[in-house]
């Protein structure tokens, strides 16, 4: 086993919190809209106890300031490029509104929209912070060498074939192959894979990957901006570009309803008074069609069951960011998972020990000799071992003479025996050597049946898609311990659920070798394995099942995902070890690392969805009769604003049934049905 520095893990402290929340509104749009909701407020709340009608006349005004200037200026340009479409519509409602005495619906409706703008403004704003994140990954500089020894240069002005020095615990500049030393590197940034990766001469190795303990003298073969990392922001800023276009139903219909809307209302001012009817008749007439034909009814008839589903699902460990994603996730048709720290906890387990014949030691005595020599070492399996040592109640032995070989393993001395722990792909040259000693030592007859067994309980712990190591005592193989990731207890459950809600299995992407995979996929019921992927190739496989005509939803946790989740219709983050840019990337982040809650949100979007399309009927119906009793009836203005209040009212009633704690226990219930039939 190899001994590495210590992965860097992400921590989230108060300071950083801090700074996150001041920079929200160093945003416009959320300045602008938590002005006019609290103008809304202060203005509602004077109105409602009786304050002077100057005072919340002058609040909800201001409202209508603050949150209508930016939407009636972009509604402005937009029929400037000849382009009606809600954002003007919405702010001249909300003008006749106050026109006529509503000021406050006009103030509600300013707030909605006020609100929506700054949202997409905040989620822009932060997935351009993510890909300058991740291009911080790779180092700004790097050791070049040269005939005449190092030099220092900027990393975007390596050339591909030129030779890099990286030092132990240095971050890797640039895309290269290694042509001297060994190491072990930790690439989970780019493939995902949970344990540092054993590096020697005509290996390859990426950019922004962390070195080990070793150093290793690396060929550029990539500039900075064709790196694999560079290729995985690109990917990111084109997936939510192309995403970003996506839009809720209701707002498919906008432009038409638009044009609609203003042609009717300008036919109910001119017509009547082309026939001699009174000026203000007429313009009260086609206010109130105004107020009765404005889609508010239509607009908390989608958001509020979406936004009490968001609020719901947030409380049980799933924050879904937008009313769109809300939608969307109901309309998933296949999953895709990644494995390491989704699946599985990206944690190593000892789970076999191979005592060898003739080595007359037991489990416990070698797990304790183990975990010994281990303990001083960082390495992820070094844990695992001095962790199972633990849970057994074995007392460690002191070691001596402890070294770690970058890229071979580590080695002590303890009770007077030498010990070594090896990496697999190294100790199986050992072996060899083991053997040919043993026939020096013993005669040419001689059969080394302890180097025998070793070798093939390797090969078998392998073939289990198992990581391997193997202990030697004074030179000679003892025992093979066998390592594996530990799969979430839930994971299968989850899976099972997902195949049934969706009509489909899911699918299995990961950048972990074949045999591994598909173990796990075996374990899981998961029919379809993709393995050995970088980001790019996870990109591809989710766009070639969304050319299939599924609508795909991704779950990942690393920074390779981040790509494939912008890429994917929904794409989920596991937010308990998921980088920064995969949560930031991510449309919906489940919280507390619980898979069940993935079937479960599903589940409650479809619920939200089914809400959205009955309130929509509510308020076409309410709409519908409104305005044509307005048109071909005399409609009074109380009654068809309490006509149109109510149906708003209603319709936000109906959707807000999905914040009852009930709702979310239904969807989870309803997901583990299904995953248990």
């Amino acid at each position: 086993m190899v001994s590495s520095t210590a992965t860097p893990t992400r921590a989230v402290t108060a300071s950083r919190a801090s700074t996150t929340r001041t920079r929200l509104f160093a945003i416009p749009e959320m300045r602008w809209a938590a002005t006019a909701t609290a103008l809304f407020a202060l203005g509602l709340l004077a109105k409602l106890t009786g304050g002077p009608s100057w005072l919340w006349w002058s609040l909800l005004l201001a409202c209508y300031l603050a949150g209508g200037w930016e939407p009636g200026l972009a509604g402005l340009k937009a029929l400037r490029d000849k382009t009606l479409d809600v954002d003007l519509l919405m702010v001249a409602a909300a003008l006749g509104a106050a026109a006529i005495g509503q000021v406050v619906d006009g103030a509600l409706l300013i707030v909605i929209f006020a609100t929506s703008g700054a949202l997409e403004a905040l989620a822009t704003t932060r997935t351009e912070d993510s890909v300058r994140g991740l291009l911080t990954l790779a180092p700004d500089t790097a050791t070049r060498l040269t005939d005449d020894g190092e030099q220092t240069v900027a990393a975007v002005d390596l050339a591909i074939g030129e030779v890099i020095l990286i030092r132990p615990g240095d971050r890797i500049a640039a895309d290269g192959r290694v042509v001297d030393g060994a190491s072990e590197v930790d690439q989970a940034t780019i493939t995902g894979e949970p344990l540092p990766v054993d590096k020697a001469t005509g290996d390859e190795v990426f950019a922004g990957t962390l070195n080990g303990t070793g150093a290793l003298r690396v060929r550029v073969e990539r500039r900075a901006e064709d790196s694999v990392v560079a290729r995985i922001a690109a990917l990111v800023e084109e997936a939510g570009r192309t995403k970003a276009r996506t839009q809720l139903f209701i707002e498919k219909i906008e432009q038409r309803y638009s044009i609609g809307m203003v042609v009717a209302t300008l036919a109910v001012f001119i017509v009547p008074l082309i026939f001699g009817a009174p000026l203000r008749d007429s313009l009260l007439r086609a206010m109130t069609f105004m107020i009765v034909a404005s889609p508010c009814a239509v607009v908390l008839a989608t958001m509020p069951p979406l936004l009490a589903a968001i609020a719901t699902a947030g409380r049980h460990g799933v924050l879904v960011k937008s009313a769109v994603v809300m939608e969307q996730l109901g309309a998933t048709t296949r999953v895709a998972f990644d494995k390491t720290g989704t699946l599985t906890r990206g944690i190593p387990d000892l789970v076999e020990i191979h005592p060898l014949p003739g080595s007359a030691v037991s489990e416990d005595q070698i797990l304790c000799l183990a975990a010994a020599v281990e303990h001083p070492s960082e390495h992820p399996l070094a844990a695992a071992t001095v962790r199972a040592a633990r849970q057994r109640g074995l007392d460690l032995p002191v070691v001596h003479d402890f070294a770690a070989q970058p890229g071979r393993g580590v080695s002590g001395r303890v009770d007077d025996h030498h010990l070594r722990i090896g990496s697999p792909t190294v100790l199986t040259g050992d072996l060899s050597s083991v053997a040919d000693a043993a026939r020096v030592r013993h005669g040419s007859n001689a059969r080394p049946t302890r180097s025998i067994a070793a070798a093939e309980i390797v090969a078998t712990v392998h073939s289990r898609g198992r990581t391997a190591v193997v202990v030697l005592r004074e030179d000679e193989p003892v025992a093979v311990l066998g390592f594996t990731d530990q799969v979430r207890p839930e994971a299968a459950g989850a899976v099972a659920a997902l195949a049934e809600s969706t009509g489909s299995t899911p699918v299995l992407l990961t950048g972990d070798n074949p045999a591994t995979a598909d173990r796990l996929a075996r374990q899981l019921g998961i029919g379809e394995v993709r393995a050995g992927l970088l980001p790019h190739d996870k990109v591809t496989a989710v766009r070639e099942l969304a050319a299939g005509g599924h609508r795909v939803t991704m779950v990942g946790d690393g920074i390779n995902d981040a790509p494939a989740l912008a890429a994917a219709q929904v794409g989920i983050a596991m937010g308990g070890a998921g980088s920064d840019l995969t949560v930031r990337t991510a449309d919906a982040i489940v919280v507390r690392d619980d898979l069940t809650t993935i079937p479960a949100v599903i589940a409650l979007s479809r619920r939200a969805r089914r809400a959205v399309l009955a309130n929509l009927a509510i308020a076409a119906s309410f709409l519908g009769v409104l305005v044509v009793w307005d048109l071909v009836g005399h409609l009074p203005l109380p009654l068809g604003v309490l006509g149109h209040e109510g149906s708003t009212v209603l319709v936000g009633l109906n959707g807000l049934r999905l914040l009852r704690s009930s709702a979310w226990r239904r969807a989870h219930d309803q997901a583990a049905g299904h995953g248990a039939s």
